[in-house]
């Protein structure tokens, strides 16, 4: 009863980390470590490897699944996967008829995010503050790049799950950021809301030969440099506040399939303004898809209060119930 009380906490805690992955910004990373599960998550994925045959072969399927923690790893994936399904219909949704509200919920995760990850600075120094300094500056120049276009093809997609991947599993990394930058994000979420399976399937094995990959590095900077990995991760949060504010002016489009039932305008170049008489989302375009004139929209600022407010408090609930549950496990 107790193993399927762990496995259930893991799969729900699965289920906030594909939640969080699904919107460019918040990092499932981030939500492991908030839950206590990052650095098990690490072990578990460090241990499939060429070991994992000999136990296999020596020791049997039962020794094999217990060495990498597969009861874990079943139980996480399957929430991330449940969660990606069941929330990119709503997402998708949100980011076009309520942008303003669903980026204030999460900048407020973020900040929230930030001074969690940041208390677990052991201590201070001038590397630490470097490391903190170089993890910002890069995160805001990657927010303020374009996009690299807008890629449905298979190969393409498959190096970006690979990406993509790497930093989904770190805290203060949005994945689905990174799948924006590279133009995979709409193809990606596209793909979730209408269930092609083929097309996930090839990201997947992306992020597989990634996740492998990858997480072993990462694995070796926490035991090394623990300190200064935490600094940079903070870093990165810090600086991706600039794309997740709220309020955006948007400055160049690209139309998907133009000329087609199926025509989509997708933002391209945006900047951060204040709640202010300028601001505003709704443009026309020309055909090259540079904006032409702007109309004012409501801020919504009660609104974005309220929901950044919830978004902050939930990272320290969530806290407050891992650490409740660590003391009851």
């Amino acid at each position: 009863m107790k193993n399927v009380k762990t496995h259930l906490t893991v799969f729900f805690k699965g289920i906030a980390m594909g939640a969080a992955d699904v919107v460019p910004g918040v990092s499932g990373g981030t939500i492991a470590f908030i839950t206590g599960i990052y650095e098990t998550l690490l072990d578990s994925i460090n241990s499939i490897n060429l070991g994992l045959l000999k136990i296999l072969k020596k020791e049997g399927i039962a020794a094999a699944w217990k060495s990498f923690n597969g009861n874990f790893l079943v139980a996480l994936f399957a929430g991330i996967g449940i969660s990606l399904l069941g929330l990119a219909q709503a997402i998708e949704w949100l980011l076009e008829s309520e942008p303003i509200k669903l980026w204030a919920f999460f900048f407020g995760l973020v900040l929230a995010s930030i001074i969690y990850i940041g208390r677990q600075l052991e201590k201070w120094g001038f590397g630490v503050v470097l490391c903190l300094l170089i993890g910002t500056a890069a995160a805001y120049t990657v927010t303020i790049l374009p996009p690299f276009g807008s890629s449905d093809e298979p190969w393409y997609l498959f190096i970006c799950g690979m990406i993509a991947i790497c930093a989904m599993i770190l805290p203060g990394i949005s994945g689905s950021f990174i799948l924006l930058i590279l133009g995979a994000y709409q193809p990606v979420i596209e793909a979730l809301s209408e269930r092609n399976f083929t097309l996930l399937a090839v990201v997947a094995a992306g992020c597989v030969v990634g996740l492998l990959s990858f997480s072993k590095l990462l694995k070796w900077l926490f035991v090394k440099f623990k300190n200064l990995t935490i600094a940079v991760l903070t870093g990165f949060l810090i600086g991706s506040l600039n794309k997740i504010w709220p309020w955006k002016k948007v400055e160049q489009v690209f139309v998907k399939h133009a000329g087609t039932d199926d025509e989509k305008i997708q933002s391209v170049m945006e900047i951060s303004v204040l709640p202010n008489s300028e601001y505003g989302t709704i443009a026309t375009y020309n055909k090259s898809g540079e904006v032409l004139t702007y109309s004012n929209q409501d801020p919504q600022l009660l609104w974005a209060l309220v929901l950044i407010i919830a978004g902050f408090s939930i990272i320290f609930i969530m806290e407050f119930v891992a650490n409740k549950l660590k003391k009851n496990a």
